[in-house]
This record gives C-alpha cells, structure tokens and sequence, in this order.
C-alpha cells in the first residue's frame, strides 16, 4: 500500500459511498462538496484505482471500490468497539469466559454446573448453545473456552480435546398436577395410556430411556420430541405431557415449572462433561469449574 494512503481518505470515501453521492456526503460531514471530492481523489490516487463512477445523478461504485467499502466497512466497525474495550481494559479487571452448552444438556443443568463461577464480580460471560459438533468446531478455532454437553468428546487425532467428567444424576418423570396424578397410578404402565414428551433421538440419554420402556414392556404415547430440554419442560408444564428430567435439578424443575414428580426411571442416568482444548483448561474459571467437579458427585434418587 502507497506511503500517501490516508484513514482520513478511505472515511471520506466510506461516507460518500454509504450516503450514494458527493452532495450528501458532504453535508453529513458538514464539509465542502468540492474539499470531499479532493479527499476521495487522493485515495484512488493513492490505491491506483477508480472507486466510482457516474450513475444517473448521483455515483456508483466500481468494482475496486466495492472491494474498498467491503474492507472499510470492517475497519471502521472495529473502530466504534474501541471507546467500550478502551474503558474495559481501564477499568475494574475482567475474566472472559466463552461457554458452548450443547443442545442435549437441560439447561437447568448447565446453570448447576456453572454455579461455582457465577457469583465472580469480574466475570463476563458469553453462552452460545447449539449443535455438539459446530461447538467442538468453536473450541479448535479458539471460539470457545468450554463446552458443556451430555457425551464426551470422540476421538479426534486433529482435534485435541480433553474431556472431564462433571457428574451424574438419575433421571425421573414429572407431570403438570392434574396429569401426574393420572400417571403415579399403575406407574410406569400408565405411560402406555399417558401423553409422554421425549428428548430428541440426537439426545444422549434418549436410547437409555427407550431401553428403560423395553425393559418395562411399555411402549409410551409419544406425543412430542424436543431437542431443547427447556422447550420440552415448558411444554410439559402445560399438561402436553408427562416428560424426563435430571433429579439432580428436581427442586429448580418442580419449582420454576410448577410441575410434580412422578416416578424414578430406574437404572436410567445422565452424565455431564465438560470438554475444553488443552491449553482452554488452564483459564482460571474453567479451572473453578472442573475443581468442582472433583469434589462428591450428585447425589442419585434414592
């Protein structure tokens, strides 16, 4: 790039292609038409291309100076999130964490799994929930400081992931009143009768459930399947139907969703990870999180 390329140059240039002409341009600048016109000819001269071209009554841009608006438009974008870091990086100390929960995990969970960093003054958190892999894919390109999921990481030569396990709780069934009373009468076999929601088949603890059903020789009336464990709960709190949930989070599902317990999937468990990249593990508040993992496990249902 030339010596003589000027910032100053390329944001007058910004404006005029933004506002589609000379004249407007240089009245949101409060400037001159013909001192605008100069400073936009002093970039082209200094990049060595035309970036407009007459268009009707007003201006278009070339080729050249799209592929400029394109590059100005980040810069400047960069530009207005200076002031906000400016005063972050000079005021009180913050600790970033980025955090993946995956789809599969209840989100009540994740809320129990994060608590021992949530109280932190300093803390800034940004959550972002979505697909198992597409999170993975985050933590390789550094996105991600943990991710939170209901299965471990696979076995990945390109990717190297390190995976803890958080914890495990028995899962059980609760129901809307009116409909949990129906269903503790002759439970499990009152499943057969019943309206019962499941998590999605992509679901780590869905396969254990439908074995559980085999087991109890029931084949449930499924009337719903969710791949986001608080759309199935908020469904289920309607009276929709009778629906699986961690009993590690029992008091937070009966109390936020009004809902009562039904009955224990026996031998039927959830297990909780945390999956971070080898040099993620070492953030001080992903370290908090894993150190309280290490300590005694969820108590199970009786």
């Amino acid at each position: 790039m030339s010596q003589d390329f000027s910032y100053r140059h390329l944001y007058y240039f910004w404006v005029v292609a933004k506002e589609g002409g000379m004249a407007r341009a240089a009245e949101r600048l409060g400037m001159a038409v013909q001192t605008v016109s100069t400073q936009v000819r002093e970039l082209e001269k200094s990049l060595g291309h035309a970036l407009l071209k007459p268009a009707g009554r007003g201006l278009a841009l070339t080729e050249a100076g799209q592929a400029a608006l394109a590059q100005a438009d980040r810069i400047f974008a960069l530009g207005e999130q200076l002031p906000a870091l400016v005063r972050d990086a000079a005021g009180a100390p913050v600790l970033r964490l980025a955090l993946g929960v995956a789809d599969g995990l209840p989100k009540l969970v994740a809320r129990r799994l994060m608590e021992p960093v949530l109280h932190e003054g300093a803390l800034r958190l940004k959550v972002v929930e979505g697909d198992f892999d597409e999170l993975l894919a985050g933590l390789a390109l550094h996105r991600l400081d943990l991710v939170l999921a209901d299965r471990p990481a696979p076995a990945n030569a390109n990717l190297r992931l390190y995976t803890h396990a958080l914890g495990r709780s028995d899962i059980a069934w609760y129901a809307a009143p009116a409909l949990a009373e129906r269903a503790r009468a002759g439970f499990p076999q009152s499943l057969a009768e019943l309206p019962v929601l499941l998590p999605g088949a992509d679901s780590a603890v869905r396969v254990h459930l439908d074995q559980w059903f085999d087991r109890q020789g029931v084949r449930p009336r499924v009337v719903g399947e969710f791949g986001d464990s608080a759309l199935l709960k908020t469904f289920g709190a309607t009276g929709m139907g009778v629906f699986p949930a961690p009993v590690w989070v029992e008091d937070d599902v009966v109390g936020r969703y009004g809902v009562q317990p039904v009955g224990l999937a026996e031998r039927v468990g959830e297990e909780f990870y945390a999956i971070g990249t080898e040099r993620r593990v070492q953030h001080p508040l992903v370290q908090r999180v894993l150190a309280a993992a290490a300590a005694p496990a969820p108590a199970a249902a009786p």
